[in-house]
This record gives structure tokens, sequence and C-alpha cells, in this order.
């Protein structure tokens, strides 16, 4: 089968942006395809998702993030390590040996203006082999929007922490 390599966009307010896209991720594993997941945001505390990442061989797992920085003022830090994870990223674009990279939560980094747009979206076009993106977070550019292949909206209509819930185990983390 022919491969078109696509670029995928979760965006929106919605809760679900990285869920989906680790769907994508379980999928391609289970072709034996080689992954890679770059994150812009999360920081290095202990998650569901990156401990079931240690049990995949072919799935490579980068924590680059800082914590989520739209609930503190911006650091360089913050922006330093955004800079390292698009690093990271435009290496694997060069590269071309995964099959399916994700950036999650780069639509933030690029928001921050601590990654240039026009530099992403002109190295996920020039990216080596077949290689399939998606890239994840808030307020997706329109430069993102109009680039990419498939793009979807998350939408929040409810969500348990407007009711004081707080975030569980297995279901956000």
């Amino acid at each position: 089968m022919t491969r078109h390599p696509l670029w995928l966009v979760h965006a929106g307010d919605g809760k679900g942006k990285t869920t989906a896209a680790l769907g994508l991720v379980l999928r391609a594993l289970g072709h034996g395809h080689r992954v890679s997941v770059i994150q812009f945001i999360k920081g290095n505390w202990k998650t569901g998702e990156a401990e079931a990442a240690k049990r995949f061989e072919n799935l490579e797992w980068l924590t680059l993030g800082k914590g989520f920085t739209w609930l503190k003022k911006p650091s360089g830090t913050d922006e330093e390590a955004a800079r390292s994870a698009w690093e990271a990223c435009r290496e694997r674009l060069a590269a071309g040996k995964h099959d399916l990279l994700v950036f999650d939560e780069i639509h933030h980094a690029i928001r921050k203006g601590y990654v240039p747009v026009a530099d992403v979206v002109s190295s996920i076009r020039a990216r080596a082999g077949s290689t399939h993106v998606v890239t994840t977070g808030r307020g997706a550019p329109p430069e993102i929007v109009e680039a990419a292949d498939l793009v979807s909206e998350m939408r929040l209509l409810k969500h348990p922490y407007g009711a004081g819930v707080k975030a569980q185990e297995g279901i956000e983390f």
C-alpha cells in the first residue's frame, strides 16, 4: 500500500486533543510502526501514558516541557524548554526514521512566541520520508490549519472540573 504522509491537527478548548493523538500512537504501534511523542508542556510528573510508553520498543517518549506554562508567568526556562523540544522535532522530521511523530501542545508554544509558526510549517512540509505528523494544542494558528491535511477541533461542552472534581488518575493523567 502506498503511504501518503499526513499532517493531522487536534485543536480546540475541549479535552481530548492529546488523548486522540495517543489513540493514533497506539494504532501505529499495533502495526509495528516507529513512533515518537514529544511533549512541549507537560512536566516530568508521573502519568499513565508515560508509564505505558516504557513498554513499547518502537515508542520514543520525550517530555521536554516544564509544566503547565499558562498557569504561571512566562520565564526564560519555558522558552528554552520549548526551543529544545522544537529542535528535537526538527531532528526527527529531517531524519525520516519514524512512521508517526506527535508534537503534543506545540500550538501553545507557537502562540507564546517560543517557536516560529513559519518554521513549523516549512519543517513539517519538508519532512523526510513518509512520516505522519500530529500536532496538538489549543489555538492552532491559521497557518497550521491551512497547511494541515486534517484538522479536528475539540469543543468543551461540559467538564467535571467545573463541578469541583479534580483530575483523576487514568482519566486526565
